[in-house]
Formats: structure tokens, sequence, C-alpha cells
């Protein structure tokens, strides 16, 4: 079932996810190569509970950490840990979520670590084109996969493939609530966006293959060809106005300079 949001659940959502993408730049402060996983993990975990809030990972069916960590050809999902040691040329994915007066936030933004190469430059560039295109679908009265194909088309005229066994999804009291939002999918097809909806738009995006490798730690989900995957995210609210941006990269873009995306 889609639940609705009034304009005051609307506003603490935005609160939740606003408090996220403060955590996303106080981690990039700390994102350089020497740096392993878990300390931002841990970094993360304090930033949130000092602003009044609880990290909205950890323990998430079962999920042992506050951040998800995705190194290079890890898709999603990546547990933080003392062994996982960022390098020089490196890409990671942060997926953070909060827990705010009730009602979760959720973004994920790929950082680079120092200087990468022109390719990835290029792939981590196309996802986050294709999720604002996916953003600028997400109208009163169209459907959800007037997104979907927003997301599909860009990217894979740039040569990239789209992973299909995750997909974005609904948020509210709940991580993750209906509807589903796939990265693929045809216009005009799917649940109708209507206003006071809630979703959260996330292109996971492939340099190589579509296909991916769940992990046996539980978790970590990979690309099957180990080439490099890029995820961005934004939490968004259906307005009759037009999309409402909950989540934000403004304070990333503050602490990144002139080495944003």
């Amino acid at each position: 079932m889609i639940y609705l949001k009034t304009d005051e659940e609307i506003e603490l959502m935005r609160l939740a996810n606003q408090l996220v993408g403060k955590t996303q730049a106080e981690l990039a402060k700390h994102i350089k190569s020497g740096v392993t996983t878990l300390q931002l993990d841990k970094i993360a975990e304090e930033f949130i509970r000092d602003n009044g809030a609880y990290p909205a990972f950890l323990g998430y069916n079962g999920f042992p950490n506050s951040i998800c960590a995705s190194v290079n050809e890890q898709v999603v999902h990546g547990i933080p840990s003392s062994q996982t040691v960022l390098n020089e040329g490196d890409i990671i994915s942060v997926d953070c979520g909060t827990v705010l007066n009730g009602f979760v936030g959720d973004s994920a933004y790929t950082f680079c670590v120092g200087e990468v190469s022109e390719d990835v430059k290029r792939l981590l560039k196309t996802t986050k084109e294709s999720l604002y295109l996916g953003i600028q679908q997400a109208v009163e009265g169209k459907r959800i996969g007037d997104i979907s194909s927003a997301v599909q088309s860009h990217c894979e005229s740039n040569g990239y493939s789209v992973v299909r066994e995750l997909v974005g999804h609904g948020i509210g009291h709940k991580m993750h609530e209906d509807p589903e939002v796939p990265n693929y999918g045809r216009r005009g097809r799917g649940p109708l966006l209507r206003n006071g909806m809630c979703i959260c738009i996330e292109p996971m995006i492939n340099m190589g293959s579509k296909n991916v490798v769940f992990e046996r730690d539980g978790w970590t989900v990979r690309t099957k060809d180990r080439k490099w995957s890029a995820h961005f995210e934004h939490c968004i609210a259906i307005r009759s106005t037009g999309p409402q941006i909950l989540s934000s990269f403004e304070f990333l873009d503050e602490v990144l300079g002139n080495n944003v995306i």
C-alpha cells in the first residue's frame, strides 16, 4: 500500500533527509587514501547521534553498521570493515540513512578518492545526471515508469548498464515502503504518481554488464564482471507544484568544492 504524506509529515522527512546530507558532507572531509570504511562508519554514527537522530541502517534486517560503504565494483550494501582501506583512484558509494522524529531520511553519493580516471569520472557524471533526469519525471499525474525510463535511456545511451535486481523505493516511517522505483522500464507504466507520495530514486549503474553477484556476507552486491559501478540517490516528495527534493547534495558541494562530479 502506498501511503500519502501530509505537508507536516513531508517537512519532518525533509529534516531527516537534510541530516543525511550533512552527514555525507562530514564524511567527505575524511574520504581519502589510507582511511578504512569502518572509520567512516564510526564518524557517521557519531555525527548522526550528536544531531539527535539514530542511524536508520544500523540493525535494519540485521545490517551491522550505520552506512553502506561500497568500493569500486561493489554496487551497494558494502559492509564497513577495518580491512577495507581506500586507495588513490578508488570510488566509494556511501549510502546513509537517519531516523529523526519518527521519519527516515535516505540518500547516497559516490565519492572519488583523490584523482580518478576520466572513464570513471564519466560513469559518475552520467549516473548523477540520470538521477536528476528521473527526478524531472517525478510529477503528479505521471507514472513510476516515466522515472524508470528516463534513467535507463540516459545511461544506456551512454554505453552503461542498469542493475535490475535492486531498485528505489517508497519511504516514510519505514525505510522501504511501496512503491518500488526501478531504474529501468517503460514510460506510462507502473503506479500513478500522486501528491504526497515520497520515494527514493537511486540509479545503480555499471561500466560493464548489468549482471551482479550477491556475496556470501549476505549483504554486499558487486558486479559479476568486476567492472566498476556508481550509485546516487535522492529522496523526493511528489507535490502538485513539481518534485521536491528532500535530501541534499549542497552540503557536500561546499566541502568538495571544485572536485564535485
